[in-house]
């Protein structure tokens, strides 16, 4: 069964007609993520394609499972579902606690970081994202140093 297809489709249904914060369609983030995860992961490639499918879509994890997505993927996609009752810190917690999840979030980081994307922000907004990221490589124990990598290994 090939997990990657299959939370490709999920994916591509999932988002369909939604645009990112540039005003590009949002498959593009989650499949740059999953370029970014590392190579030899992949339920983390799994997991990245489908980060933001709860929080964004109807889907649920029961759902997911139901597609013979892999449990520790679902898993790690609970843990980078943000909920309105957790705070950032715990948020943060959760997801360095588990590696799939923490792979998947550095990744994020590096795509949501990447200069050119950036660019294509309001000031207002490239500064107050530029703060938010900040926070959440040092809650991963990582930096932007960690995105610039992750997109430079990709590039190859």
């Amino acid at each position: 069964m090939d997990h990657i297809a299959i939370a490709d489709s999920i994916a591509a249904a999932a988002h369909a007609g939604q645009l990112d914060k540039a005003g590009l369609p949002y498959l593009g983030h989650v499949r740059r993520v999953a370029a970014y995860v590392d190579p030899a992961n992949a339920e983390a490639a799994v997991a990245a394609l489908l980060h933001d499918v709860i929080e964004d879509s109807g889907i649920t994890a029961a759902q997911l499972a139901e597609q013979g997505i892999p449990a520790s993927a679902i898993d790690a996609v609970e843990r980078l579902t943000r909920r309105d009752h957790v705070p950032p810190d715990d948020y943060y917690r959760r997801i360095r606690e588990h590696p799939i999840a923490r792979e998947v979030k550095l990744a994020d980081l590096a795509d949501n970081t990447d200069p050119e994307r950036m660019a294509n922000l309001s000031d207002a907004d490239r500064a107050r994202l530029t703060s938010k990221y900040a926070h959440a490589y040092q809650a991963l124990g990582a930096d932007f140093g960690d995105g610039a990598e992750r997109r430079a290994r990709a590039n190859r």
